[in-house]
Order: C-alpha cells, then sequence, then structure tokens
C-alpha cells in the first residue's frame, strides 16, 4: 500500500526562518506624529529582541536551538495526500494538507508562541500579556510560557470565551489566566462595556486590553504577546512552508495552489510565504488566503493606514482594514474575526501577487464535515474556510479535467470548537455578510489617516 503521508526526517526540520521582507517592500509604521515610527519606541511593548526581528530585512534568520528544541516535541509536521476527501468530491485535483493539528494546543500557533515565550525570557521579561479570539492563541502562549517559565494572561475575545469554555481550562493548566474581553481591568475594556454592556467583543478590544496591561506594568518586567500580524510572528510561522517544501520535493510534486485561511495572516504566511518568493522569482503558482465573508477584510476593505486595535494604542499599519472600531458577527471562526490584515499580506494582495478569497459559515462547514467524514480528523472552524476554498478548486479541476496539486495548511483540529458543529448539524448555524452600509460605517473611522504609498516590490 502506498503511503499517504510524507513524513521529514527529524535532522532535515528547518533550522532556518524565511524572512519575506527580503523581497518585498512595505510602507512603515506610523506613530501618534505621523512620522515613521522608530523602533526603539516599541521597547515598553516587546523585547528588543523581537523588535529587531521585526524590522529585519535579513532573508534568512537561525531558530535558536532552544526553540528547535521544544517545537521538536511535535515537528517536523506530517504533509498528507487526502485521497479520501478526492474520492468523494471526484476530482482529478491531487490535495495535500500540512497538518498543525499535533501541536499540544492543537493548532500552528506555537510555532510562534514558543520563539517569543524563549526571547522573552532571555530578555530578562517575566509576565506576558496578550488576546485570543477562538482561544488557540492563547492556548498556544499559555504553553509556551509554561516551557520557559513565564507567566501568562490572556484577554479572551467574550463570544468566544461563552462558546469555548475549555479553551479557558487549557490555558489554566498550562498555568495561565483567561480573562473575558472586554473586562473591567483596563480603561479600554471599561470603555467598550459602557458603550455596549452585550456587545461579543473583538480581537480589537483585547488587544488594547492586553497591550494596556502591559505598558501599565511600573515593574518592567512585562510584554505583550501578538499571535499574528506583526513581521516577526509571520517569519516564526514559515517553518510550515519551508517543511512542505522539502516534502513536495521528495515525492517530486509542486503545487498548482496554495491555500490558507486568513484571519490575520500568520498560518496562511506559515504555509505560503516560501511559496511566495518562488512565484516572485518566477514559479507559475495560484495562492489564496480565504476569509469568511462576515469579516471580508482582503476581499472588500481598502488598503490603509489604521490601527491595529480599538483603543489605538497601537501604531498606525499600512493593511486592508474594516475599521478599528469593526466588532465583526459572531461567527465560530473566531481567529478569523479581526478587522485588519498583516501589513505583509495585504502589501501582496495589493499587488496581485496573492488572490484573497471568502466563504459563507455555512459553506465552511458543509467543507468540515465531508472532510471529517472522510478524513477523519474534526477539522478547526477556521480550518474550514480553507477546506470550503479548496472544494472549490477542486471542483473547477473537474470541469476543467486537468490534474492540479492542491496544497493547503490544516490549521488545527476542532476537538474544542464543537458548539460550531452541533449548530450546523441541527440546521441552526447562521450564515453572516457585511452589508455596505455596515462597511461604509465602519471604515470611516481612517478616513484622515494618512494613505499608503503605492510601492511594487516586483
Amino acid at each position: 500500500m502506498k503511503a499517504k503521508s510524507v513524513i521529514l526526517p527529524a535532522d532535515q526540520m528547518p533550522r532556518q526562518w524565511y524572512n519575506i521582507l527580503a523581497d518585498i517592500k512595505l510602507n512603515p509604521p506610523l506613530g501618534p506624529d505621523g512620522k515613521p515610527l522608530q523602533p526603539e519606541a516599541l521597547a515598553p511593548v516587546f523585547p528588543m529582541n523581537l523588535i529587531e526581528q521585526e524590522v529585519s530585512s535579513q532573508r534568512w534568520i537561525d531558530i535558536p536551538e532552544p526553540v528547535l528544541d521544544v517545537l521538536s516535541i511535535w515537528r517536523p509536521g506530517v504533509l498528507t495526500r487526502a485521497d479520501r476527501f478526492e474520492k468523494a468530491l471526484g476530482t482529478p485535483a491531487r490535495i495535500y494538507f500540512k497538518y498543525e493539528g499535533a501541536s499540544p494546543p492543537g493548532s500552528h500557533k506555537p510555532n510562534t508562541a514558543i520563539p517569543q515565550a524563549y526571547y522573552n525570557k532571555v530578555f530578562g521579561i517575566e509576565n506576558i500579556t496578550t488576546e485570543t479570539g477562538a482561544g488557540q492563541w492563547g492556548s498556544a502562549l499559555a504553553f509556551a510560557c509554561s516551557q520557559f517559565g513565564l507567566n501568562c494572561k490572556v484577554f479572551m475575545v467574550r463570544i468566544s470565551f461563552d462558546q469555548k469554555p475549555y479553551r479557558k481550562a487549557m490555558m489554566e493548566a498550562w498555568g495561565g489566566q483567561c480573562i473575558a474581553s472586554p473586562s473591567t481591568e483596563t480603561r479600554a475594556g471599561q470603555a467598550a462595556l459602557d458603550k455596549d454592556p452585550d456587545t461579543p467583543g473583538s480581537l480589537g478590544i483585547a488587544i488594547s486590553e492586553a497591550v494596556e496591561a502591559a505598558v501599565g506594568d511600573t515593574s518592567g518586567k512585562t510584554r505583550y504577546s501578538l499571535g499574528s500580524v506583526l513581521n516577526h510572528v509571520m517569519l516564526h510561522q514559515t517553518i510550515i512552508g519551508l517543511e512542505a517544501q522539502k516534502q513536495l520535493a521528495m515525492i517530486n510534486e509542486y503545487p498548482d495552489i496554495i491555500i490558507g485561511c486568513a484571519g490575520g495572516g500568520s498560518n496562511f504566511a506559515g504555509l505560503a510565504f516560501p511559496f511566495i518568493q518562488d512565484k516572485i522569482n518566477g514559479k507559475a503558482i495560484e495562492i489564496y488566503p480565504v476569509e469568511p465573508k462576515a469579516c471580508p477584510t482582503l476581499t472588500r476593505s481598502p488598503f490603509v493606514y489604521d490601527h491595529g486595535d480599538t483603543a489605538r494604542y497601537t501604531p498606525l499599519l499600512p493593511m486592508h482594514s474594516l475599521g478599528h472600531a469593526f466588532v465583526p458577527a459572531p461567527i465560530h471562526a473566531g481567529g478569523l474575526r479581526y478587522h485588519g490584515m498583516a501589513p505583509t499580506v495585504s502589501q501582496l494582495a495589493h499587488e496581485g501577487i496573492i488572490t484573497p478569497q471568502s466563504v459563507s459559515q455555512v459553506d465552511a462547514y458543509k467543507a468540515g464535515v465531508l472532510w471529517a467524514r472522510t478524513e477523519g480528523v474534526i477539522p478547526a472552524p477556521e480550518t474550514n474556510n480553507a477546506l470550503a476554498q479548496v472544494v472549490i478548486e477542486a471542483q473547477k479541476a473537474k470541469e476543467e479535467g486537468k490534474e492540479k496539486v492542491i496544497v493547503f495548511s490544516f490549521s488545527g483540529h476542532g476537538l474544542l470548537d464543537l458548539t460550531g458543529y452541533e449548530k450546523f448539524l441541527s440546521g441552526k448555524l447562521s450564515d453572516y455578510e457585511l452589508s455596505d452600509d455596515d462597511m461604509a460605517k465602519s471604515t470611516a473611522v481612517f478616513a484622515d489617516f494618512p494613505k499608503p504609498q503605492d510601492l511594487n516590490s516586483r
């Protein structure tokens, strides 16, 4: 019997990350005065060793040995062919997936949580604050902090806090503290509650709370950690795509199509960025970040300067944004409920190097259930968005009668996210789509902000 999975030998695990800033240009982040932000201005929020990575244009950055040691608990990850899924779709496409659910928290998030905890530790930091949407990032950071002896405080978006109670238990099992956001612990949280006591919360609000909690510690021993969006986070995730490149070469395959779900951009970037380097250097390949129609950051919002958080504590970042005050519908893919998109991913979309797509919540769950009934693993709600696009591309290949190679990132399992499946299977899951009126209202907040320059990386 032919093996389904391609297993990379342990000694072949990548020992460097790929930095896409060596190959594209970005507009700089801006400070309160509208001028480019100097790296040292971020020192109260992040340790300087991570700030140095954030602004680096070095193409290859070494992965520290202590980070490799923890990553080796579950990496290298497998690359697997989804032949049962292919058969169910009746497609001539060959579908491969990079499975990220084998990490202790069950998602791709520890790929950056581990190095971030490590760099904070060696810088002398004792406490880390963060936000989390669906709880995957909060779980990953709590796990990472337990590995390096750090305290972890997580502000979890209220709707996900209520929908996914076992995420809180998971964080606490690793020694983390999980608080529903908005909370009464911060000025930003209290302001959100004053405006709407019944708010479902948002990642923008939770980020404001976590940043405020970090910079408010006068001891200097606390910093903030972000699970997506920033350049150093994208950098750490590229271990996914670098492994995939080696594994595909082992079986003499190369993708026609790369797919990943996209909320802030880290999962998508992790698989896609090494292949984007190939595309910049002439390879013919289609690359699709996929987001929910309820939160259509890349597919419908403009490329602008905007804040990454609701209280406007963060710098102005050049990104596709629905507006920093945007509160998305309570879809179950909590990790994709973010108003903005990583500047790197936004720039690539702006230049047409990648082609954003959006799918409905119901179609995402249809794809997820089909996957569970063929390949066995129950996908995370975020992963279902990628799967819905895989279905679309597989059906196109069938209609065209073409053998295509589709590779996607299976960002995590859904074993702690079964409420959404329960609603879908009982016919109670709703679709949400942002109206033009709501879009206009939410994007009005950055009307007077500076505009990004039109750069061209190619």
